[in-house]
């Protein structure tokens, strides 16, 4: 019996949250670090921001010696190529997902930005497990909350759907700021009884940090893992880890 592939993805409906960066840094950990079958659908459109960096780390490999003999490197140490990054327009995404032929453990799904997209809803309730990053700004707080509530309201009056959770998890976290917003939003996200993640993700540049000539350092590619110097307080190793334990991979 064929084993199911785990349909995943980083979802929020404001922009500037994540949501694209963690897609990748989360199939490019559980592909090159756990050595899982990753595929990530891009169905983010227009922009399709994944399948676009795919192509600038194609380039850059191409064009860069350094990063000519990582690749080969990497071959040679875990025998996998890059995972595939394959574009489709929203409502396509699931069937997509489950055309797919070869073994794949995780199908992530990169999706728009609004629930008013066509397809978006049928999309998410046939998705396995939701993570939606969420930072304290006031407005994007409002509208996190509105759209987990709601995509929450759905399920409950489609018991059937495949969507076993919605998690949040905070994003961007900056120490100097006070512990008692969090604390107030997190009451609140409780009081919803909405899931949250006890891992937090710091604000730093590192989560930035792409493939750049000269430079073996990277933290989000299409084509590497989080390099293993980089990792340490991005706190990321710990949010895979959580959702790991959740997804049971």
């Amino acid at each position: 019996m064929e084993k199911k592939k785990i349909h995943v993805a980083f979802s929020n409906q404001k922009g500037g949250v994540g949501k694209s960066a963690f897609t990748t840094l989360a199939a490019s950990y559980l592909h090159y670090d756990r050595k899982l079958n990753v595929v990530v659908i891009d169905c983010d459109y227009p922009q399709h921001s994944i399948h676009a960096m795919r192509e600038r780390d194609k380039s850059m490999v191409c064009s860069n010696e350094v990063y000519k003999e990582m690749i080969v490197n990497q071959y040679e140490a875990i025998g996998k190529k890059a995972y595939p990054v394959l574009k489709a327009k929203v409502d396509e995404a699931i069937s997509m997902a489950d055309r797919i032929v070869e073994p794949v453990d995780v199908v992530f799904f990169d999706l728009p930005g609004t629930v008013n997209s066509p397809g978006m809803l049928n999309a998410i309730v046939n998705l396995d497990y939701m993570f939606c990053p969420i930072i304290t700004d006031r407005v994007v707080m409002q509208s996190s909350l509105s759209f987990a509530t709601t995509m929450q309201n759905y399920l409950k009056q489609n018991q059937g759907a495949p969507l076993k959770g919605i998690y949040l998890f905070w994003n961007q976290v900056v120490k100097s700021e006070h512990r008692e917003l969090y604390e107030g939003y997190t009451s609140v996200i409780h009081s919803l009884n909405l899931n949250l993640l006890q891992t937090e993700i710091p604000f730093t540049v590192k989560y930035k940090r792409e493939m750049s000539p000269g430079s073996r350092q990277l933290f989000r590619s299409t084509l590497f893992p989080p390099d293993k110097m980089l990792l340490k307080g991005s706190n990321l190793d710990l949010l895979m880890k959580e959702i790991c334990q959740i997804i049971n991979i």
